[in-house]
């Protein structure tokens, strides 16, 4: 009996020890799955929507030497009357208003500062569509009509097969894709998972193999039409992500801090929601859509894009949000001046082009999507835009 138990434990002395490897191979893996799963945990999201990088794969994008750009202060602003109340029930961490590039309005609340590099989520998909523009005009994408597949060829086979690169930028593609952030087992939230283990996320979009109408016909907001505009970027120049905006985008924008994008386990950018920039940095690229693409003196992004991509070109049902190439075209908006960049949880980069305003918010709201909340955001963006104008 005593042979016996000595065998006993031997095996599991083995299968303790093998525990212990195995945990500790996988420990930064571990360490991120768990970083997913308590992600927006309502003690820990502000602070984790401003640390980023303490739990996930990230590339930073240097700002460059040059210096930063200013941004002036201008006369202080009065605040609509219901201001407070729709920060404290939005849960917004920072808002900056420029009017004619002059900071207005500048706070920072629940804790985070002006040194916070927040986390763009889908604000980041209006950086991708600028740079997309510049990669465009430089010839290096010869049409929008052309398939998706000539320059991700890793798709073919796939869901994607008949998208062309228009489809995908203006999330026409047809592909079947659930987008529900509460769902565990939703498309989004798998993709998540394998962007926190170190996974390849051109594998997992190569995997899709489903559509559920022909592209082009229907607008559904399909956030892996995103990393397949990235694939096409990246297969059109050899070059990756991060280099490509840090030379073409970042760089020349006179940035405070370098921003850095969240990236799967092969170092491909998380191009459709993992940029993570300062408020007033995030303030200067608005500043220079709302010039058409000009800022410190040159033309960084053509102005002929940024007109196109910002007009409602997809087939959004009437009376909703239009869409044009990663750009949000708010409900009685005037073409081409009023659009946006949104992200989950309350990011927003707001453009009045007519009134020379740029309103950048950024958030930590659990119930971002309760009926009528985009609208308020809407609201108050419009309410502030006319106070600053006054």
């Amino acid at each position: 009996m005593r042979k016996i138990f000595k065998w006993v434990g031997r095996i599991l002395l083995v299968l303790v020890l093998a525990a212990v490897a195995v945990g500790l191979w996988k420990r930064e893996e571990i360490t991120r799955l768990l970083a997913v799963n308590s992600l927006f945990e309502a003690d820990k999201i502000v602070s984790n929507f401003s640390n980023m990088n303490a739990a996930f794969l990230n590339v930073e994008l240097p700002r460059g030497a040059g210096p930063v750009s200013p941004l002036p202060n201008g006369a202080n602003m009065q605040m609509p009357a219901a201001y407070d109340a729709w920060v404290t029930g939005r849960a917004v961490t920072s808002t900056l208003v420029l009017k004619d590039g002059e900071i207005r309005y500048e706070a920072y609340y629940q804790g985070t500062s002006e040194n916070d590099r927040r986390i763009s989520w889908s604000v980041a998909k209006s950086y991708l569509s600028a740079l997309f523009g510049i990669l465009v005009d430089e010839g290096a994408i010869a049409s929008l009509d052309d398939p998706a597949t000539k320059y991700a060829p890793a798709l073919k086979g796939g869901a994607y097969d008949a998208s062309t690169v228009r489809n995908v930028l203006q999330m026409s593609s047809g592909i079947t894709f659930d987008e529900d952030y509460l769902d565990y087992d939703s498309d989004i939230n798998r993709m998540g998972r394998v962007l926190a283990l170190g996974g390849k996320m051109d594998d997992f979009a190569s995997g899709l193999t489903e559509t559920y109408t022909t592209p082009g016909t229907e607008w559904n907001y399909t956030s892996i039409d995103t990393h397949v505009v990235g694939m096409i970027a990246r297969g059109a120049t050899g070059r990756s992500i991060p280099d490509l905006m840090t030379e073409k985008l970042i760089s020349k924008l006179g940035l405070e801090q370098s921003p850095y994008y969240l990236t799967d386990g092969v170092g491909v950018a998380f191009v459709l929601g993992g940029l993570n920039v300062t408020t007033r940095d995030y303030a200067r690229f608005g500043q220079m859509i709302l010039q058409d693409g000009n800022y410190n003196g040159q033309q960084i992004v053509p102005a002929a894009w940024v007109a196109e991509s910002t007009t409602p070109s997809a087939k959004t049902e009437a009376g909703e949000f239009a869409y044009g190439y990663q750009w949000w075209v708010p409900v009685g908006a005037v073409a081409g001046s009023e659009f946006m960049g949104r992200g989950i949880y309350g990011q927003y980069v707001y453009i009045d082009k007519s009134a020379g305003v740029v309103i950048v918010t950024t958030g930590a709201d659990k119930k971002f999507r309760d009926d009528g909340v985009s609208d308020q955001h809407i609201d108050m963006f419009r309410q502030i835009t006319a106070a600053a104008k006054g």
